[in-house]
């Protein structure tokens, strides 16, 4: 007797152990995933938003998810008796009503919508049941910064399709996800107690942010200098130290989040030009200066300038046919008043093949460390030794004309490989992976730098660069107040026409200040005509702002 109930017993104490390890693994352990699970069986779930990394400028600064948003929540379960109050909502969010209603009268379903701060007080004081708000976060608004780079997300399932965000899609979706989910029973009525709820996703994937070279308060202001001029171009600052691109922009712009509105605009406001290959004109003189000093250190050839100059059977003209030529002009006032005559003839004496040499040298007619970090860019053209015919080609090469072509970056990077006394840093826009605290976990830049012309070379330019600025065609581009500047300017015939009237591209390339050189800049304007008068302005309104702030 005793036996068999000391077995009941074992049996009794077995078995509520076995219970009451299962209670403890449901209330505990699995409690979270459990009621999840149970919830999505019997929940339509509706994305709230979609955690994702950040991008962030070189001092931290967020360049997405700036934004402060709300969205309205409309909950049928309980406006089903409200039409009324549901079509003075669709008048003031934008919602089709009658579509609006069909959906309250047949599905428990939560309808968002996203709307602005003087829209929620609106609603707020009409006091309507079902009517809630979320405070989010947009990752972009029409303010965005440097959107050409970033890219864009998909509408539909928020994943990168464009830009940097395609290109770091795996770091930066971490697969968190907040929903807002609506609880019914097997009849579809809503569980009292349960109903409309949040829930917040509990992956411990942690949030990592990619981290960029560019400088929010300079792109910020070469944005701001395009946009108040209507202007279409681009403009790239890179760090003459290092190699860092601090600011990438491209004009026209557009909204990261309506980007089928400008697939077909004539404009092309979601290319790139600061990446994109473009004539060059007169900046490339800057070229045929390295190379001529590279062979002969003390050149200084004297010249009498009559207007143009004939090679073979073609006249090229300079700026100065009209007035009866520049007269008698040596290298330093040359590049100053962009002497096409100098120029082509002391490309004859010197010969084609040192030029393309250098060309390559400096990086023209190749990818920067851009393409090493995943960024779609332009090569730019340069022509090879075969393909140079006649005199006629060499003087076209000369001065940038013809089928030279070279992308903003690479421009920027030339001026910086001069103000930096020959040596060639590898250009970075990417700088490396942080978490959530700010501290680096992966490096993401292609660190290289290379003497690539040598110091007096390099020095002899910027001598001539800045002559260009005090007395010559760039004097628009004056940054006396602020350290003085180098720079050349550069109008970049097309052979394009537009209602007859020839398309001629604006440039300005410099560096800032004199002295000691800190930021390279490559202006770059369509259809602006002139260097002088489109572009030069420009680069003195941005390095006098960068360097009044101390940036």
């Amino acid at each position: 007797m005793h036996k068999r109930i000391r077995i009941l017993l074992f049996i009794f104490l077995a078995v509520f152990s076995c219970l009451l390890t299962r209670l403890f693994y449901i209330q505990i352990i699995g409690g979270n995933s459990m009621a999840k699970e149970a919830s999505a069986q019997r929940s339509n779930n509706i994305r709230i938003e979609s955690a994702r990394g950040d991008f962030l400028d070189r001092n931290g600064i967020k360049l997405t998810g700036r934004t402060p948003g709300i969205t309205a929540v409309l909950k049928p379960s309980q406006m089903k008796n409200q039409m009324p109050a549901v079509e003075q909502i669709c008048r003031l969010v934008g919602l089709d009503a009658e579509k609006t209603k069909e959906n309250i009268q047949r599905y428990n379903t939560p309808i968002l919508v996203e709307i602005d701060a003087e829209t929620k007080n609106i609603l707020s004081s009409m006091n309507i049941e079902g009517l809630s708000f979320i405070n989010t976060l947009k990752r972009y608004n029409t303010d965005t910064k440097a959107k050409h780079l970033l890219g864009y997300l998909n509408k539909v399932d928020k994943i990168g399709s464009n830009g940097l965000e395609k290109l770091y899609e795996k770091t930066l979706n971490y697969g968190n996800e907040d929903m807002l989910a609506v609880i019914t029973d097997g009849n579809n009525n809503v569980l009292n107690g349960l109903g409309y709820r949040i829930i917040k996703d509990d992956n411990l994937n942690k949030k990592l942010d990619i981290r960029l070279t560019l400088d929010y308060h300079i792109q910020n202001t070469v944005e701001q200098a395009l946009d108040k001029r209507g202007l279409t171009g681009a403009i790239v600052v890179e760090n003459v130290k290092n190699g860092d691109i601090v600011a990438m922009c491209s004009k026209p712009d557009f909204d990261p989040n309506d980007i089928e509105k400008y697939l077909s605009n004539n404009k092309r406001p979601l290319f790139n030009r600061a990446v994109a290959q473009y004539n060059v004109g007169s900046v490339f003189k800057l070229v045929d200066l390295a190379a001529v000093f590279e062979k002969e250190p003390n050149f200084n050839m004297v010249y009498n300038c009559p207007g143009y100059i004939q090679v073979g059977d073609k006249e090229f003209k300079c700026s100065s046919y009209e007035k009866g030529g520049h007269g008698t002009i040596d290298i330093n006032s040359a590049l100053a008043v962009s002497c096409n005559s100098y120029f082509i003839n002391m490309a004859l004496n010197l010969g084609i093949e040192p030029i393309l040499t250098i060309c390559e040298t400096l990086g023209l007619g190749k990818n920067t460390g851009l393409s090493l970090q995943g960024i779609d860019e332009a090569k730019g053209f340069v022509s090879q030794l075969s393909d140079i015919k006649n005199p006629g080609d060499i003087a076209n090469i000369s001065i940038g004309q013809g089928e030279t072509l070279a992308t903003p970056v690479q421009i920027a990077d030339l001026v910086a490989t001069i103000a930096n006394g020959g040596i060639k840093n590898n250009v970075n826009v990417v700088d490396c992976v942080v978490n959530d605290d700010g501290n680096k976990v992966r490096d993401l830049k292609e660190m290289n730098q290379k003497r690539v012309i040598s110091e007096g070379t390099a020095e002899k330019i910027k001598s001539l660069m800045e002559e260009v600025i005090r007395t010559g065609t760039g004097k628009q581009a004056n940054l006396d107040g602020y350290g003085g500047a180098g720079g050349k300017t550069g109008s970049a015939e097309t052979g394009q026409y537009i209602d007859g009237v020839k398309i001629t591209q604006a440039w300005f390339a410099g560096y800032f200040p004199a002295k000691d050189p800190k930021y390279s800049v490559a202006i770059f304007i369509e259809d602006g005509k002139s260097g002088g008068t489109a572009a030069a302005p420009i680069f003195a309104e941005i390095g006098a702002e960068i360097m009044s702030k101390g940036l």
